[in-house]
């Protein structure tokens, strides 16, 4: 591992080629925070595959690409005489010591009560609504733009935070019930868009019930997607050394090398 002087230096290495591409290549000359987006968007994701096929060198490289991009928005922020990465190193360091006083108590003197996790959650929320540029509604701090799935769990765990949640876990199971009834009330029906609301209500019931297990939702999902993607491509494989064609075989032929599948997943 790094020295603290390495680690500065790094990111000062960092700094400068940043500052040098800016000047001297004409794609990053050209860059603005607009057309930036897409390509932050597609980093992060790739970030995300690395973790979860937990692969430390591409957690590494992807880490790499996230950090350029942070350096970029901030340069391309300074150039504006907005702020520099200075300012947003100094804006999440005040956030943190604002929002850990277990932590750094302070200067007045106030002590902290938060002494396991659900404590500091609970006051971390409620930290967040005192700042000077908090949020003014409880879900106000949820981005718009975030993946529904995970907007979903996120606006539920915030509203457990002021206390609007099931006074026992057990009980989501009568309201996860409650809306697959109604959903397939409305489902053999011609009102397309009322199944549709319906659904979302099954969805939304499940993942309540996923957060109240302590599950995240979407981690169980993509661990799913890329369980069946396994098991297909061990169909799909199958079928070709046949010389064999999808079409030539039955629903009941399939499944049966579907279950092939399973059994490789140890």
């Amino acid at each position: 591992m790094h020295t603290r002087e390495e680690k500065l230096s790094a990111f000062g290495r960092l700094l400068d080629i940043m500052d040098c591409l800016r000047e001297k290549c004409p794609w990053d000359h050209k860059q603005t925070n607009e057309s930036l987006r897409a390509n932050t968007i597609e980093e992060t994701f790739e970030l995300c595959d690395a973790i979860l096929a937990d692969d430390q060198d591409g957690i590494c490289e992807e880490l790499g690409d996230v950090t350029m991009h942070m350096v970029f928005y901030a340069l391309i922020a300074q150039e504006k005489g907005r702020f520099d990465i200075a300012d947003v190193c100094h804006r999440v360091c005040d956030k943190l010591v604002f929002r850990h006083p277990h932590v750094f108590p302070p200067a007045d003197g106030t002590a902290s009560q938060a002494e396991d996790v659900e404590q500091v959650l609970d006051q971390w929320e409620k930290l967040k609504q005192k700042e000077k540029q908090g949020h003014k509604t409880v879900l106000g701090g949820v981005p718009k733009s975030l993946p529904s799935l995970i907007k979903a769990y996120r606006i539920q765990d915030k509203a457990r935070h002021v206390g609007f949640d099931w006074e026992k876990r057990e009980d989501v199971w009568h309201k996860v019930k409650e809306e697959i009834a109604e959903f397939e009330a409305e489902v053999g029906k011609l009102d397309q868009q009322k199944a549709e609301e319906e659904f979302g209500d099954v969805l939304f019931s499940l993942i309540n019930a996923a957060r109240l297990y302590h599950i995240n939702p979407d981690n169980a999902l993509e661990h799913t997607n890329r369980k069946f993607i396994k098991r297909f491509n061990y169909l799909e494989a199958t079928v070709k050394e046949r010389g064999q064609q999808f079409s030539d075989l039955t629903l009941s032929e399939m499944d049966q090398i579907w279950e092939e599948a399973k059994r490789t997943d140890d």
